[in-house]
C-alpha cells in the first residue's frame, strides 16, 4: 500500500458577530483539515492547528513542500514518515507552520492505520482507560465593548455553560490588571464559589504584570491562569510558578518534544496544554504525554478546531492513563468551544454533537466508536465551506 494523494481543505466562514482574544478580533470561523489517500482507496483525516492566513499558508506547505516528500511511501510506516519530513525541514522550521502542517497529516496516517487494523484509534495507543470524558466549555471571548457591557454579558455566558452542564468553563482575559480582574470578579460571582473557573491570557502579560493579576485571581479560586506570558519567555513562566497560589498552564504554542523537553526541565508549568494538531500529530503528542507525566505534570490537551479535532482528542484522553493513578484519581478534561461553530457541527456524518452527551450525562462524554479516528467528514459541507 502506498500513499498516493495529499489534498488539505481550509474552511471559512462569516461570523455574525466578531470574537476575540487578548491577541487580535475576528470575524471568521476557520478550520483546516487534510486527507491522505492511499492506492487502496482508504482515506485517512485529520486536522492543522491555526486559522485563517495562518491556514492557508499550511496548505501551501502540506501540498506543495511535504507531499512530494511522502507520496510512494507506505502510509504505515509513521514514524519513518515523520522523522523524514522533520530532518527535511529542520533547518527551516523546527517549529510554527511547517509543524502545525505535519500534524495535520501524521493524524490522517494514524486514521489510515485504525481503519485498515479496524480498530479505533484508543485501542492503537494504550486502550481503554477512561469509558467516560469529563468535559468544560470554553467562551466568553473577549468583544470591542465596553467594560460593563462586557461584564454583563460575560456574567449570562458563564451562566449558560453551567446550564448546560459543563463541568468547568474558561474564559479570555488580557485587557489589562484591573479590567481583567473585573472580568473574572463578574464571572464568579455568576457562577458562584463551587464551579470550577479557569482564565486563558493568550500570553497578554509581561511578567510584572500577570504577577499583579494572578495575585488577584487568588481570591477568585481560579483552577489555572493560561498562557499569563509570552511562550519563549521560560524565565517569566518559572516566576509566575514559584510566586502564585494559582496554576500555571500553558504548552499550546509549543512545538515537538523537544520543545516540550525545555519548557518542563525549566519546570515552567502546573498543567500541560498539548495541542495535538499542532506539535506534531498524535505521534509526537504520545511522546510529549510521557514527558510530562514522567515529570508528574497533570495534561489537561488544548483542543480547537472542528468535529476531528475534537474527536481524536476523545480518543487520547480515553487512553490516558491516571497521573500519579489511585482510587479517586483527577480526571483530564475535554477542552470544547461553546460559541458559533459549524465545524463542530455540520462536519461529520456521523451523529455526533459534545453538546448533546454533556447535557444528557451530567457533563461527561464518550469516544466515537468507529475504526481510526471515528468520524467521516462530509464532502458536500466541505465544498460549501472551502477557500482556495
Amino acid at each position: 500500500m502506498k500513499i498516493e494523494s495529499i489534498k488539505s481543505y481550509v474552511l471559512q466562514y462569516d461570523l455574525e458577530e466578531e470574537l476575540g482574544y487578548s491577541q487580535q478580533y475576528y470575524k471568521k470561523r476557520s478550520a483546516h483539515l487534510v486527507c491522505v489517500k492511499t492506492d487502496k482507496g482508504i482515506e485517512g483525516w485529520g486536522e492543522c492547528f491555526g486559522p485563517g492566513n495562518i491556514a492557508l499558508a499550511n496548505k501551501f506547505i502540506i501540498e506543495n513542500v511535504i507531499s512530494p516528500m511522502i507520496v510512494g511511501e507506505n502510509p504505515l510506516r509513521k514514524e519513518y514518515i515523520w522523522n523524514k519530513i522533520y530532518n527535511l525541514l529542520r533547518d527551516h522550521g523546527q517549529k510554527g507552520m511547517p509543524i502545525q502542517a505535519l500534524s495535520g497529516i501524521d493524524i490522517a496516517l494514524w486514521d489510515i492505520f485504525g481503519k485498515i487494523s479496524k480498530l479505533p484509534l484508543y485501542e492503537l495507543i494504550g486502550g481503554m482507560v477512561n469509558e467516560k470524558i469529563p468535559v468544560y466549555g470554553y467562551g466568553m471571548m473577549l468583544q470591542n465593548k465596553d467594560i460593563n457591557s462586557l461584564k454583563s454579558h460575560f456574567k449570562d455566558e458563564a451562566k449558560k455553560i453551567a446550564d448546560m452542564n459543563f463541568l468547568a468553563t474558561k474564559m479570555k482575559i488580557g485587557l489589562g490588571p484591573e479590567k481583567d480582574l473585573e472580568l473574572v470578579s463578574s464571572v464568579r460571582e455568576a457562577l458562584g464559589d463551587n464551579f470550577k473557573l479557569m482564565v486563558d491570557a493568550n500570553h497578554a502579560y509581561n511578567t510584572p504584570d500577570a504577577l499583579r493579576v494572578g495575585k488577584g485571581l487568588e481570591e477568585f479560586d481560579i483552577y489555572w491562569f493560561e498562557e499569563p506570558v509570552a511562550p519563549e519567555d521560560l524565565q517569566g513562566y518559572k516566576e509566575l510558578k514559584s510566586k502564585l497560589n494559582v496554576n500555571i498552564a500553558g504548552g499550546e504554542a509549543e512545538f515537538t518534544r523537544w520543545g516540550w523537553n525545555n519548557l518542563i526541565r525549566n519546570n515552567c508549568i502546573d498543567i500541560a496544554q498539548p495541542e495535538v494538531c499542532a506539535l506534531g500529530g498524535i505521534s509526537e503528542y504520545l511522546k510529549v504525554l510521557s514527558l510530562a507525566h514522567t515529570n508528574f505534570i497533570p495534561v489537561i490537551n488544548h483542543v480547537w478546531g472542528s468535529a476531528i479535532s475534537v474527536a481524536v482528542n476523545l480518543h487520547l484522553l480515553t487512553a490516558m492513563p491516571d497521573m500519579p493513578g489511585g482510587l479517586y484519581p483527577s480526571k483530564s478534561m475535554l477542552e470544547f468551544d461553546t460559541t458559533h461553530n459549524s465545524f463542530l457541527t455540520e462536519i461529520s456524518k456521523e451523529n455526533f454533537s459534545i453538546i448533546n452527551q454533556v447535557k444528557a450525562n451530567n457533563g461527561y462524554v464518550s469516544v466515537p466508536e468507529g475504526y481510526g479516528i471515528g468520524l467521516t467528514p462530509n464532502i458536500d459541507v466541505i465544498e460549501k465551506y472551502k477557500v482556495d
